[in-house]
């Protein structure tokens, strides 16, 4: 195994230049670029987990995934295989900007199962989308129906802490609007990825929690994500399910 030392660190638009773009046939522009261990067809399935009606507002959005994005550099470098001490510099994601196109470096090698890397792919998809085409009224009005009712929990932290902000009136009728839209920015991110990871990856919601936060009541969730894929149905050859696990 070649050493840290031994190792090149390509900048982001290098790798760009020299890699192939495919396009999935949901619209999605992406790449493979080093010693990734990932699959062409693993990879295939997980970039054509998202729903073809997204496209559209990813049109200028790139997804390259590469051994290692590392963190501590001025510019986007990245590792074309895999070191400890490349890995411990290295962080789950870096952006660059490519002329008209927004690029998303994804590290496929600091995580050790499908699950995890398919989550990160997915709440960058996500947040990008949130960007471009903003949170729909109606998935606005079922999550904070959801919040005025004193649903348990939230999907993330962001969305938790913005929830519990927006709600936050010390006494006062008036809402603070500023939190409000923050965190229906968020729940629908948080939303549409674990959507888009219940098409490629069999979970446990439990397996989402990432910090010390009440994690949403099940129903609630159901409730979003069968809204969520109303407004964006899968592609041909996935599935959206729920499965409650029963007791006994």
């Amino acid at each position: 195994m070649p050493s840290s030392a031994q190792i090149e660190l390509w900048p982001a638009e290098r790798v760009a230049a020299k890699v192939l773009m495919l396009r999935a046939a949901n619209g999605l522009s992406y790449a493979p670029w080093g010693e990734t261990r990932m699959g062409e067809s693993d990879l295939e399935r997980l970039v054509g987990a998202v729903p073809a009606a997204m496209a559209p507002a990813l049109k200028s959005r790139a997804y390259y995934f590469v051994p290692l994005a590392i963190a501590d550099t001025g510019e986007t470098l990245v590792a074309p295989s895999y070191t400890v001490e490349l890995g411990d510099r290295a962080v789950c994601h870096r952006n660059a900007a490519f002329g008209s196109t927004e690029a998303v470096f994804l590290s496929t090698r600091l995580v050790e199962d499908r699950f995890g890397l398919a989550f990160e792919f997915f709440i960058n998809v996500a947040h990008n989308f949130v960007d471009v085409a903003g949170v729909p009224e109606s998935f606005s009005q079922l999550v904070w129906s959801q919040a005025d009712a004193q649903v348990r929990g939230e999907t993330s932290q962001d969305a938790w802490e913005s929830r519990r902000r927006a709600q936050d009136t010390n006494g006062k009728k008036t809402i603070d609007e500023r939190a409000r839209g923050t965190y229906y920015d968020a729940s629908f991110s948080d939303s549409l990825a674990i959507y888009m990871l219940s098409l490629a990856v069999d979970f446990d919601y439990h397996d989402l929690r990432e910090r010390e936060y009440p994690l949403l009541a099940a129903p609630a969730l159901a409730e979003r994500l069968r809204h969520v894929a109303s407004l964006f149905p899968p592609n041909t050859g996935y599935e959206f399910q729920i499965l409650y696990r029963r007791k006994g």
